[in-house]
């Protein structure tokens, strides 16, 4: 498979991913960044040359909003309300489909023998947090030039279906159709049409991966090629067609192929859940569909990623 022939993967052509995609020991053996090494000073002052209309969107779902579908928020709110001030304690748990969040490089260990990004053994991750590929190597904030990926708007559709996943050569169409050349260091914004998929089918719930439309496998071609820095969607790795239950590999199922090849392998973090229909709607408004990107994680030492509110300025 490559994004010339148009081809998915099979399960072998899939499992060689490990190695095809492998950035282990690319900036050293103590690297932390993974594919954030891409967002070079030059990288990022470029992105800053974006800026012209000074206009802001935010990427971001409301942490206390309407829960999508079935899904579980994972958020509560606790006030403390004064004769004169008020304040309120945060109960967050952002893994999952509800809350846009950012995965650290420590979230995800099926590299050999359970380990994590450049070889880390699983044990670094504990209950008392990571000991490595933890959230707080990303304090310095995420300021890169993004790239929305309109998939809906390409295909004349409401949101894609588990039929008709995101493959990585249609990013290289929609990408030619919307005027930009992938470049280095890129954050990947992929919209699929995340809230009116969640309103077309209410009874999503948490067990449902198998139903997730979204970037199928084949996405992952795209981002190595392009030196993606990070990929931001707000509908998530393809539930398994043509594979029901998963991209089978060493004797298991792989639900999630996208962040099993991404996260410990290409050391790429993972931005999910964005909210992306406002900034759909700005490009096409402004008719561009590039801008400047900053996400600022809570630098939490040993935290397996963080809550985030990216955003996009014009």
């Amino acid at each position: 498979m490559s994004l010339a022939d148009r081809t998915p993967p099979t399960a072998e052509e899939y499992a060689s991913y490990r190695e095809r995609f492998s950035n282990w020991g690319r900036w050293g053996a103590d690297d932390r960044l993974g594919t954030l090494n891409h967002i070079t000073p030059e990288v990022r002052t470029r992105a800053a040359g974006l800026v012209r209309d000074g206009r802001t969107v935010s990427l971001a779902l409301n942490l206390n909003g309407p829960t999508r579908a079935a899904l579980p928020s994972g958020f509560r709110q606790t006030m403390r309300v004064g004769e004169a001030s008020s304040g309120d304690q945060l109960d967050i748990n952002f893994h999952g489909w509800s809350i846009t969040h950012l995965d650290a490089l420590c979230h995800i260990f099926t590299g050999p023998g359970g380990a994590l990004y450049n070889g880390r053994p699983a044990s670094d991750v504990t209950e008392g947090g990571a000991k490595s590929s933890d959230v707080s190597a990303y304090a310095g904030g995420l300021v890169t030039r993004g790239v929305l990926y309109d998939v809906p708007r390409f295909r004349g559709t409401p949101h894609v279906t588990l039929d008709t996943p995101v493959h990585g050569w249609e990013l290289v169409d929609v990408a030619a159709s919307q005027g930009v050349r992938p470049a280095s260091g890129d954050a990947v914004v992929i919209r699929s049409g995340a809230n009116a998929f969640y309103a077309a089918t209410p009874d999503f719930g948490m067990g449902d991966i198998e139903r997730m439309p979204g970037g199928h496998a084949s996405v992952l071609e795209f981002l190595h090629a392009t030196d993606a820095s990070v990929l931001v969607w707000d509908l998530l790795d393809h539930g398994g067609q043509p594979y029901p239950g998963g991209l089978p590999m060493g004797g298991r199922n792989v639900a999630i192929p996208i962040h099993e090849i991404a996260i410990p392998y290409m050391g790429m973090p993972l931005l999910d859940n964005a909210d992306l229909d406002a900034l759909a709607a700005t490009c096409e408004e402004l008719g561009r569909w590039e801008f400047m990107l900053v996400v600022a994680p809570l630098a939490v030492v040993g935290g397996t990623g963080s809550p985030v509110n990216p955003i996009a300025i014009f």
